[in-house]
């Protein structure tokens, strides 16, 4: 387990209402007092149960509202198997 400053629960809300929940850890490439090498870990996937409890006990919490436009579907071409 992290401490509150080391580890931080992300949300991503898309327009479609699906919510997606991560979370991040403050990661060291070289040594904890050469702040330059500090930098976020890889988002990892949690449950929805886990990211509520962690934003209670005090944890970080990050939410972010992801306003994208939904993917164009491409028809292709019907291929008929000739044998």
């Amino acid at each position: 387990m992290h401490s509150k400053q080391t580890v931080k629960y992300i949300c991503k809300t898309y327009p479609s209402g699906n919510q997606y929940f991560y979370k991040s850890e403050l990661i060291t490439h070289d040594s904890w007092n050469n702040i330059q090498s500090l930098s976020w870990s890889t988002p990892r996937p949690i449950s929805k149960s886990t990211f509520q409890k962690r934003e209670k006990e005090g944890y970080k919490i990050e939410e972010n509202f992801i306003n994208q436009r939904p993917a164009q579907v491409l028809a292709f071409p019907k291929i008929l198997n000739k044998s």
